[in-house]
């Protein structure tokens, strides 16, 4: 969750908290050419994620960016009980590889793949069973898939799973496992599970010690690899000493990143920090149109309101030109 209260799910594509948390189905890639200018890469369609064996000639072509001919080479083995050529399937349908986007599609290839045992495919189906309002016969088969998926060692599955724990049955004993789930993904380097650890470790949720200083270590995790809602909480947590020594400069620093990354609370907060000369030379240029990025995008704050109707009208139009710049 980037801060703004949604559920999120993390898909295969990207791992993305900020209270306790949950990524929903991608939006869709845009249809893709059998000459795509950008194929997938190695680590994005790692063979293992079509199950065990690998798709064989039917991924090589997916690999190379032939997606159609993937497609083509996939399909007489998947209507044949392939499970890693249904996966394979199932990823072009989804995404538009080669093909029209057909979500459908894709959801009958996932629930082939994943009621054999494809530990990418059983995630992918809960969440397409998890999509819309759900009854709650899809909300158990999703869980059960999930969790199939989680204890195969899939660390985007462990992530949702934990996150369905906490959603579906808020006790002491699920926010536990929870959080085993949660450190299992972590430790697999998915961001929202490490920003997930450091909340639990810093509050001391679900009968887990509390640990600041092991937070702030999760948190960093989390920030350097361009988790903003991470960043910001992490110059916050350099502002005010938490979890270690205050660090004014870090603050500023971790700050400014997660606001130029769209970060509205953390626009704000740097603006406070121009104005302040916290961390960086005082600048209420800066300040103002940092607070003007904010103000669009719906963030009031009343220090700053004040500090903003003490300029000049001139200083208030070079704010608002400079904001221009930065958005």
């Amino acid at each position: 969750m980037r801060g703004d209260g949604k559920q999120t799910w993390v898909t295969a594509g990207r791992a993305m908290l900020a209270g306790l948390l949950l990524v929903a189905w991608p939006a869709g890639v845009a249809q893709a050419t059998e000459n795509s200018e950008e194929p997938p890469n190695a680590h994005s369609v790692a063979p293992s994620r079509f199950g065990e064996p690998p798709a064989d000639e039917a991924f090589g072509a997916f690999q190379r960016g032939l997606y159609l001919t993937a497609r083509n080479l996939a399909l007489p083995r998947a209507e044949a009980g392939d499970p890693a050529a249904q996966t394979l399937l199932a990823e072009i349908y989804a995404r538009g590889l080669g093909v029209p986007r057909d979500p459908e599609e894709a959801a009958k290839w996932y629930m082939k793949a994943a009621d054999q045992g494809v530990p990418e495919a059983q995630m992918q189906y809960a969440l397409i069973l998890l999509k819309g309002e759900p009854d709650e016969e899809q909300k158990a088969r999703a869980t059960a898939m999930m969790k199939a998926a989680a204890d195969a060692g899939n660390a985007h599955a462990e992530f949702n799973y934990a996150q369905l724990l906490i959603n579906e049955r808020p006790s002491g004993d699920s926010m536990k496992l929870a959080y085993e789930y949660f450190m299992r993904a972590a430790k697999k380097g998915i961001p929202d599970a490490q920003y997930a650890v450091s909340q639990f470790l810093h509050n001391g949720t679900g009968g887990i010690a509390a640990d600041s200083a092991q937070a702030r270590e999760w948190l960093i995790k989390a920030a350097r690899q361009n988790f903003d809602t991470a960043q910001f909480e992490l110059g916050q947590w350099y502002l005010h000493g938490i979890g270690g020594e205050r660090d004014l400069d870090r603050a500023f620093s971790w700050t400014l990143r997660a606001a130029r990354a769209g970060n509205i609370a953390a626009q704000a907060a740097v603006a406070k920090l121009y104005w302040g000369a916290l961390g960086t030379e005082p600048d209420e240029a800066e300040a103002a149109a940092w607070y003007v990025v904010a103000r669009r995008a719906g963030l009031r704050d009343r220090a700053l309101d004040d500090f903003w109707e003490g300029l000049t009208e001139e200083e208030q139009r070079a704010a608002i030109d400079r904001a221009n710049q930065l958005r």
